[in-house]
């Protein structure tokens, strides 16, 4: 399984922008080193099987041998952690390997536990309070359209289930703009269910104010119009205002007209 640091007056140097390890590994698919399985399918036309890997060379000495923690001809370390399993390589970050997701994640493990049905990992803080939606990791990121299960940016579990890439893993102190922050930069929904991402309660009640500063001409004054929910799925009859029609149900503006414009003799 995975093996934690070594003694520490062993120092890892070398790597790449993905890691920081002492070796390159042998593709089983091709038979070329690469420092990783990113720089390998940023190069050549097929991804990497790290599951496959067998074989490393180390950066030091250039010996090839099998995959291990640490050179057996010039003891260099490859990796302050090392998984057997997924022949990950890299400084120290509290990993650990799940089992149930199949690969390594980013710990420190005992404040994660997996979700059996979102089949991922999940922090602690989120048991018994999110929403499971069955193997939601392997869907990919609605904004990049990109990979979330394996994907080296954790992701954000929004309050409808839905997955985004969200939290950075630092790479030489590059920072990146995440998905999520890209979402928020063009409004508050979940892109595929269109739920809102956010507590909106304080916007709502600031809405109520607006609205209710902001009388409709004559003419509009007596409008209703069919509405549903995007929060809670409540189909209701509200009346018509430029600035948003609320939910009856949860109170709400997060509401998409679903029926015709009504007047109010029309209704009677």
């Amino acid at each position: 399984m995975a093996s934690g640091c070594p003694s520490e007056d062993m120092e890892v140097t070398g790597g790449c922008e993905h890691y920081s390890r002492g070796c390159q590994l042998r593709a089983p698919c091709c038979g070329k080193f690469y420092t990783c399985r990113l720089c390998h399918d940023s190069k050549e036309s097929h991804k990497m099987d790290r599951f496959n890997v067998t074989q490393v060379q180390c950066m030091k000495c250039k010996f090839v041998q099998k995959a291990q923690q640490t050179c057996e001809q010039c003891h260099a370390v490859f990796g302050d952690y090392y998984c057997n399993i997924c022949h990950l390589f890299d400084k120290d970050k509290k990993q650990y390997h799940c089992d149930g997701c199949g690969i390594c994640r980013i710990g420190p493990k005992e404040e994660f536990e997996h979700c059996t049905k979102c089949n991922l990992c999940l922090p602690l803080s989120l048991r018994g309070n999110h929403k499971c939606i069955e193997n939601v990791s392997r869907q990919d990121c609605p904004i990049c359209l990109e990979d979330i299960h394996t994907s080296r940016v954790g992701a954000r579990v929004l309050p409808c289930g839905h997955l985004l890439h969200s939290v950075i893993q630092h790479i030489r102190q590059v920072i990146v703009s995440t998905c999520y922050e890209d979402m928020l930069k063009q409004g508050y929904r979940c892109p595929l269910c269109m739920r809102s991402a956010l507590d909106m309660t304080r916007y709502w009640r600031q809405l109520d104010d607006e609205v209710a500063q902001t009388p409709m001409p004559s003419e509009y004054q007596n409008m209703t119009v069919e509405i549903l929910c995007n929060d809670c799925s409540s189909r209701s009859t509200v009346p018509f205002h430029i600035l948003g029609m609320k939910c009856e149900s949860c109170s709400s503006y997060n509401t998409a007209q679903e029926g015709k414009t009504l007047t109010q003799s029309a209704r009677e």
